[in-house]
């Protein structure tokens, strides 16, 4: 037994630190998280405005063609497509308007003449000024 006890023991081998990486797995877990939700919420949003510039694209294009041979139907048409833009600024409210006050001899008279160019020029200013 003296001779087992000289022996020395080689196969235990000393304590190894273990470095925890468990926080940084979390931190970074959490960040891809905030960055895939913010992809989504992002994707979302442009989905949702280039549907509203669709809608103001038609609109705008049933302002363009709306058919100046009949004045009353037409001022009508004019005034309520138009309304949809007169909100978008200062100058497309104030510009609705004045294109507005031009119209309304043309839709209360029970028989009118063809649209004069002043009021036409106004229209066409109109359609100049709306962002689509």
């Amino acid at each position: 037994m003296s001779q087992m006890a000289d022996i020395p023991v080689n196969d235990i081998a000393p304590l190894v630190e273990i470095h925890d990486y468990t926080i940084y797995l979390f931190a970074g877990s959490i960040t891809i998280g905030i960055v895939v939700s913010l992809s989504l919420v992002f994707f979302i949003l442009k989905k949702l405005r280039n549907r509203r510039l669709s809608e103001r694209h038609k609109a705008y294009k049933a302002l363009e063609s709306i058919s100046l041979s009949d004045p009353k139907s037409a001022a009508y048409a004019i005034s309520r497509i138009g309304y949809f833009f007169s909100n978008d600024n200062e100058r497309t409210h104030q510009a609705y308007h004045n294109l507005f006050e031009r119209l309304a001899p043309y839709k209360y008279a029970p028989v009118v003449d063809a649209i004069d160019e002043e009021t036409l020029g106004y229209y066409r200013l109109y359609l100049e000024i709306i962002d689509v």
